[in-house]
């Protein structure tokens, strides 16, 4: 049975599982932490996120930073 129903789930209906595995994720945080951590939490999460992202498509870390922190 869940040879049939992991695929399913993932391949089918993708965004909604993910949906509910973050929403689930988020409200044991919430619970467990308050609002105020898990809000820093997930700031944290996206930013290591966006760094990730932009090392795995070989941007120039360096000129990003720069770029990201210039004087406006």
């Amino acid at each position: 049975m869940w040879e049939k129903l992991i695929p399913f789930l993932l391949i089918e209906h993708r965004g909604k599982t993910i949906g509910v595995l973050l929403g689930l994720l988020a409200s044991i945080l919430f619970v467990t932490f308050g609002f105020w951590r898990t809000i820093f939490i997930i700031i944290c999460i996206a930013v290591g996120y966006f760094i990730g992202k932009q090392l795995d498509e070989k941007k120039n870390f360096d000129s990003w930073m720069k770029q990201m922190f210039k004087d406006r």
